[in-house]
């Protein structure tokens, strides 16, 4: 009789299982945002194709100086039909520029620009209209084009700001959390998600020079905690954010500098999150009560019905 250890096979390429595993971790929200949005397995593999396609060119190219089909269909495990057949077709994340949200622009100019602060050096308590010191000339500036009454009403939706007398408005965040299933708050989990994904392969990619990566975690949370921690992380991480968007404006390249014009530029940040499993009613059976039962129906045997006689119609 053989062992367990005989009759289980051996992994043959652990990397690779390991890979496998964490794609499909990695995939589990993806598909949960996907269903939520109506897009189909057939659509998802069409892009997961594209991607790859367009993915594995830009490696082969950066490795060899030229493009190769070939390698690329090999690479993929894809036919060199589809192959040629992708990259002779648009790319529209290529053209597609990956801004900050705008909502995020103006509360951020809110917070730095000296002509739309108080005293105190706090964001100022602004009139919705006007031409200048005003929310209005605030959106003209930082707001991509975007209506005033649009911004209002999604600052608004966001809780970022606070409606005071006489059309007078109150900065309450400098950090807005997009919420909702949106355009722009599901274009935010496209480009955040790929932010960290890059720095988790770059740190497995490289010994020297890591990215800061670093999580917080505990299996045995209670409950009756989780708001009161929330709240403090939530007020940490925006001081947090203020301080490092305050080292990054002072790391821009200067626009009107002559001298530095030649100077290369990157894309730089740094991004904060919460995470919290969903709780299972098996880990607390007080949650059990908030949704209501569903009612058991039994199917009911109709009575048969008495005959009518002809004389009691007449």
């Amino acid at each position: 009789m053989k062992s367990r250890a005989q009759s289980e096979p051996s992994c043959e390429d652990p990397i690779k299982e390991a890979t496998v595993i964490a794609l499909k971790r990695v995939l589990e929200p993806l598909l949960e945002l996907m269903f939520d949005a109506g897009v189909t397995v057939q659509e998802f593999n069409k892009i997961a194709r594209d991607r790859a396609v367009r993915i594995a060119t830009r490696r082969v190219t950066k490795e060899s100086g030229r493009e190769s089909k070939s390698r690329v269909a090999i690479m993929t495990g894809l036919p060199r039909s589809e192959v040629t057949r992708i990259l002779s077709s648009l790319d529209s994340v290529a053209t597609a520029k990956p801004n900050q949200h705008p909502a995020r622009r103006v509360l951020a100019a809110w917070h730095d620009n000296p002509r739309f602060l108080g005293a105190s050096g706090a964001p100022a308590v602004l009139p919705i209209f006007g031409k200048k010191h005003s929310f209005e000339n605030l959106v003209e500036r930082y707001g991509a084009g975007i209506p005033v009454r649009a911004m209002l009403d999604e600052l608004t939706q966001l809780d970022a700001i606070e409606h005071l007398e006489d059309q007078k408005i109150r900065a309450k965040a400098r950090v807005p959390v997009m919420t909702g299933l949106t355009s722009t708050s599901i274009a935010a989990v496209g480009e955040r998600g790929r932010d960290l994904l890059r720095t988790l392969a770059h740190n497995v990619r490289h010994n020297s020079q890591p990215l800061f990566e670093a999580t917080a975690l505990i299996e045995d949370g209670d409950l009756d905690m989780v708001t009161l921690v929330r709240r403090e992380i939530a007020e940490q991480g925006t001081n947090f954010i203020n301080g490092a968007t305050s080292l990054l404006n002072r790391s821009q390249r200067k626009r009107n500098s002559k001298a530095v014009r030649s100077s290369r530029t990157c894309r730089l940040g740094v991004t904060i999150y919460y995470f919290q499993d969903e709780i299972s009613a098996s880990d607390n059976t007080a949650i059990a009560g908030r949704h209501s039962h569903r009612k058991n129906l039994r199917r009911q045997e109709r009575k048969p019905q008495k005959a009518v006689s002809k004389q009691s119609l007449e």
